[in-house]
């Protein structure tokens, strides 16, 4: 008899275990914790602030950032700046357009900024402040003023269009 119960109790394993094998297996993304829809937070959202640092004196960033031929090789994307306060500039082959209102040079560039695709008449602003440290320099990016709905894409546009890029542009 437990001949068999040990028979039966192991045939009752390999089969459960097979069943199991034939079933979807959970994706390593479905079990961690699931995600919500973009957040809701950030759908609120109108400005931003971001601080990161790159290998460079602010000069070398303050040029890059109003030179349109090193923005241009920095980011592989057409560029056309008027590099003073009043200036305008359109950027990612028109993508992105606006005016530079105030320079402080090696130190700060505020601009009116837009996507294209906003409504007309529609500008958000955006600072960067130079802050040098040791060999390194922070860009401490203030963007606000922009429309409800776009925290995410902007957060993540200017890590792949400018941040990025800039380290990769940078010796």
């Amino acid at each position: 008899m437990v001949r068999s119960t040990r028979r039966q109790l192991i045939t009752s394993i390999v089969t459960a275990s097979g069943a199991f094998a034939i079933l979807p297996r959970p994706s390593a993304a479905s079990r961690q914790q699931p995600k919500a829809a973009p957040d809701t937070a950030n759908r609120a959202r109108t400005s931003l602030h971001q601080e990161p640092s790159f290998k460079a004196t602010p000069q070398r960033l303050y040029e890059i950032l109003l030179d349109a031929k090193q923005f241009a090789a920095c980011t592989g994307a057409p560029a056309e700046i008027d590099p003073k306060a009043g200036g305008a500039f359109t950027l990612f082959a028109g993508l992105i357009v606006g005016r530079t209102l105030e320079l402080i040079p090696n130190q700060r560039i505020v601009q009116a900024w837009r996507p294209t695709h906003w409504a007309d008449g529609v500008y958000s602003l955006v600072k960067f402040e130079l802050k040098p440290h040791a060999s390194e320099t922070t860009i401490v990016l203030d963007h606000a003023g922009f429309p409800e709905g776009d925290f995410d894409s902007l957060t993540s546009g200017w890590d792949s269009h400018y941040w990025q890029p800039l380290k990769k542009y940078l010796p």
